[in-house]
């Protein structure tokens, strides 16, 4: 029993190592620390945005409807004469806080779920797989269309909205990566002495298992800021007088022949968050699994 115990502790020990390793491939990739900072800032500019600008975005001068970027208005004011930049600094908070809360919704729920079908297999993985298997036939963006229609507009309908149409994808990548994992030495070593299921998934499982949901949750966040901005589109997201980008772009929509600045900024921002956490997770997936280096 001691031999079993040993080999568990060896394999943490080598787990640990192997996180190290990870984050020095991380921190050497330039796309990767690229990718970091430009979150990094998004998230400070929108954290400490009532410090950096002078103007509330709730604020209505209808004698600045319309302007155009200048010094005064860097990004230039909406329909409703509101500080376009403000808005974009406050709707960071929305914005990128939908897709975090969200990813871990949808993160904790497929986790859960995957890794009981794939530890357990037999009727309970059988059952559990057909139902993911109906809610997969539905495209994504539809599934949280019609979450968000029986919940409603908002922003906390929009994160559980988002959260559960990114469940059955997330219990599909678990599910895979436990059936690789459960029939490793160090998982037979921790049933030998007679360790509780939920102690061996919880502890030997799901962290050697995590790899490919890891990538899958830096993708998540930033198809969730676009799903987010294709709800509020549709009037299904986060709806006015909250500045969330995807809500921005809708307001200005109406006015893009004339007033493309309405719409280019907060288009912008989002291109620039996704382009982010897509260059992380790029450097992430293959600092995870070197075999994908080119």
């Amino acid at each position: 029993m001691k031999n079993e115990t040993v080999k568990v502790k060896i394999k943490k020990e080598k787990h640990s190592s192997s996180n190290m390793l990870v984050m020095k491939s991380l921190l050497k990739t330039k796309s990767c620390i690229f990718g970091i900072v430009i979150i990094t800032m998004l998230v400070l500019l929108s954290i400490f945005a009532p410090l950096i600008s002078p103007y509330s975005y709730t604020k209505i001068s209808i004698l600045d409807a319309f302007a155009t970027p200048s010094l005064e208005h860097p990004c230039g004011c909406d329909s409703m004469g509101r500080d376009i930049l403000t808005r974009l600094l406050y709707g960071g908070r929305y914005s990128i806080g939908i897709g975090i809360l969200s990813t871990l919704l949808g993160t904790v729920g497929g986790v859960l779920i995957g890794s009981i079908a794939g530890f357990f297999g037999g009727k309970t993985d059988l059952v559990i797989m057909r139902v993911v298997d109906i809610f997969q036939a539905l495209p994504s963006i539809l599934l949280a269309i019609v979450v968000a229609a029986v919940l409603g507009s908002g922003y906390i309908p929009t994160v559980l909205a988002l959260g559960v149409s990114s469940i059955p994808g997330t219990v599909r990548t678990m599910r895979a990566s436990i059936l690789t994992v459960r029939g490793m030495d160090y998982v037979e070593a921790a049933t030998s002495i007679n360790c509780k299921s939920s102690r061996i998934i919880m502890n030997y499982v799901v962290p050697n298992a995590m790899a490919p949901v890891l990538v899958s949750i830096s993708n998540s966040i930033s198809s969730a800021v676009l799903a987010a901005a294709s709800l509020s589109y549709i009037g299904l997201g986060v709806q006015p007088p909250y500045p969330e980008w995807g809500a921005m772009l809708t307001n200005g929509k109406d006015y893009i022949m004339n007033y493309p600045h309405l719409t280019l900024f907060p288009g912008l921002f989002i291109m620039i968050f996704v382009l982010a956490f897509n260059l992380f997770s790029d450097a992430l997936r293959d600092a995870l699994d070197p075999k994908l280096k080119k």
